[in-house]
């Protein structure tokens, strides 16, 4: 795709003399009814009746004023210009919310917290913060550097950079596709508790309720054993979900119609939200990346002053320095800070990618990465505050009471909700919470492929984005549907593993392989230093060659080694389940392969150097992106 606004300006086409006009080329272009015209007609200044080519042949009658007198069999050719600018975000700060919501998710009140006191409290952020500066924080600056450079998607950025590695943009598009059918199930879920939460009782309170079982027995009662369940569990797995109907992903049963309301909501939220791009994403934004924070810091508040709080806190926090010896938490470290990050989604590209050229990208990365990390840190206080309470209130210990994922919000925290006073209020402050954490990064991983896709094909999808948002949503609402029936909590985690979890680890190693050894790093820091005014240091440069790379590497290698503990022990997989799980893997990442392929043998001419060139170096046919010059319009 050319952006190149000004290469037809002044050229010269051999034949019979012709010359371009350069006044007619500009009136042309001033004229033109809309950016996105797809006019390739001669405008009428060239009269096409006069194709007499005899040596006593009238010039061609001009009637535009402005047009220069030519001399005899001379004519004019008009060539078009059409000037395609690109949205910008209204404001700085919308940028930098928009990443910080994409970056702060789920993950970072149900997962960190649990990985932190299991391996092995306090000094679990030793290699945490290790990670954070020489893996996830180099790879973070840099698809922001990217997609501000080059201002364009995950699709059309390897044009300018490795275009036989087109593929991992097709792999980005297909991995979020695969995102958005389980990710906005779980938000339907938060959503299905709010309005469970609006009534004087919250309904996980009691065991009276008609989807009550014999084994349901309140927390705080005496007589509550290993046997029995509580009333916030039997909620959660006989109300929300009623998985007791389905067999897992044998017999999944049909879709739950109050459930898939919910998510078709979550739908509706999101459509609203991305249609028009950056214009209604930065207003939302405002919402649903700050409220998040008041209410983290009123649970805090709350949760401090709890009784057992203390003995929570000093759980979450107290270091077991033997635990460092265990590759498991190094391993686990790793991980948490790149799905925390979020590079590779293509996100991070397709945000920056309307930021202004000479915006200060690292100063970015450095604040929203910093914020992210810290905000981890504040859910694991706001979570171990609640849990040392339970722990209190069930005179038990806390590795007893606390669990990973779903289940801790869903569950134990909801639990503790139903014993505070003004139980309605807090309940219904925490699911907006968590419906505002997660619709944040679900705008991020469907924008990316908005963004992908509408840069890439602009005449068929970008002029018409309202109506392709639209159709997306529509498409993967319909694609989400198993994951609303009875069975559909055993393929949300089913997908969370084998659709993102491992093909995107592979994903970005390629991606990051292609911009700094084939790209290469001292081009990628020019471009940094053309946006920000000098290259980045020595430390970043090394990080980028080296060190980045090894780490999705080895992250990648130890997740396939462990891909069913990936996947927990708390459902049950057929055997024939593993491997549709391997062909979901796979249909993502061949994308990359394949396009390597069709590249190289179709795509390609001349003899195999020659391909090889033309396959791995950037095309120098699209131009460069200078300041001043926009790109692609969306």
């Amino acid at each position: 795709m050319d952006r190149s606004g000004s290469a037809n300006n002044g050229s010269e086409f051999g034949g019979g003399g012709g010359v371009v006009s350069a006044s007619a080329a500009t009136m042309a272009s001033r004229t033109n009814t809309a950016p996105w015209s797809n006019d390739k007609e001669s405008p009428n200044n060239e009269d096409d009746s006069n194709e007499d080519d005899g040596d006593n042949a009238s010039p061609a009658k001009v009637t535009d004023p402005l047009a220069p007198r030519l001399a005899n069999n001379e004519r004019i050719l008009v060539v078009s210009v059409t000037e395609r600018t690109r949205e910008t975000w209204g404001q700085k700060a919308e940028f930098l919310l928009a990443v910080i919501g994409f970056a702060v998710d789920l993950g970072n009140v149900w997962r960190f917290p649990y990985i932190c006191y299991q391996n092995g409290g306090g000094a679990f952020l030793v290699p945490y913060c290790l990670f954070l500066i020489f893996g996830g924080l180099p790879l973070f600056y840099m698809e922001l550097a990217l997609g501000q450079f080059h201002r364009c998607g995950c699709l059309s950025i390897w044009k300018r950079i490795c275009p036989a590695l087109k593929g991992v943009g097709y792999a980005i598009c297909l991995i979020d596709i695969y995102m958005g059918m389980y990710y906005n199930t779980i938000i339907g879920w938060a959503v299905y508790y709010l309005f469970a939460s609006f009534t004087s009782k919250l309904p996980w309170t009691s065991c009276d309720n008609p989807w009550n079982t014999n084994n349901c027995m309140p927390v705080t009662s005496d007589n509550f054993t290993e046997l029995s369940t509580s009333p916030a569990k039997e909620f959660f797995e006989r109300r929300v979900l009623e998985s007791y109907k389905g067999n897992g992903l044998d017999f999944m049963g049909p879709v739950k119609p109050t459930l898939a309301l919910c998510v078709f909501g979550v739908f509706v939220l999101v459509y609203f939200s991305l249609w028009k791009g950056v214009r209604s994403a930065g207003k939302v934004v405002w919402v649903t990346a700050l409220a998040p924070y008041v209410v983290l810091i009123i649970l805090l508040v709350r949760g401090v002053s709890l009784p057992g709080a203390d003995e929570g806190i000093k759980y979450y926090l107290t270091p077991e320095w033997h635990k460092l010896k265990n590759s498991k938490v190094w391993i686990d470290a790793a991980s948490q800070i790149f799905f925390s990050l979020g590079p590779g989604f293509g996100t991070l590209l397709a945000l920056s990618s309307y930021n202004k050229f000479n915006n200060n990208c690292y100063r970015d990365a450095l604040i929203t990465s910093s914020i992210n990390c810290l905000t981890s840190f504040l859910a694991g206080f706001v979570i171990f505050s609640v849990l040392g309470y339970m722990a209190y209130v069930q005179k038990t210990s806390i590795d007893k009471v606390g669990l990973e994922g779903p289940g801790l919000v869903f569950i134990v925290y909801p639990e503790a909700i139903a014993t505070m006073s003004g139980s309605v209020f807090w309940s219904i402050i925490f699911f907006l919470m968590l419906i505002t954490l997660g619709l944040d990064s679900t705008f991020g991983g469907l924008e990316a492929m908005i963004t992908a896709l509408c840069d890439e094909y602009p005449r068929v999808i970008g002029r018409r984005r309202e109506l392709f948002v639209l159709l997306l949503l529509a498409f993967i609402f319909l694609c989400a549907l198993p994951t609303m029936t009875y069975g559909g909590v055993v393929l949300v985690n089913f997908l969370n593993v084998y659709g993102p979890g491992l093909a995107i680890l592979f994903v970005v190693f390629v991606e990051a392989a292609g911009v700094f050894w084939f790209y290469g790093v001292d081009r990628f820091s020019s471009d940094v230093e053309q946006m920000l005014g000098s290259k980045p240091g020595l430390f970043w440069r090394i990080c980028w060659t080296y060190i980045s790379p090894v780490f999705l590497l080895t992250i990648f290698i130890f997740s396939i080694l462990g891909y069913k503990e990936m996947l927990g022990e708390e459902y049950y997989y057929p055997d024939w389940s593993f491997q549709v799980g391997w062909a979901v893997t796979c249909s993502s990442v061949l994308c990359i392969p394949m396009y390597i392929i069709y590249k190289f043998f179709f795509a390609s001419k001349g003899g195999c150097r020659q391909r090889l060139q033309e396959s791995f170096k950037p095309d120098d046919s699209c131009g460069s992106v200078v300041p001043g010059q926009q790109g692609t319009s969306v």
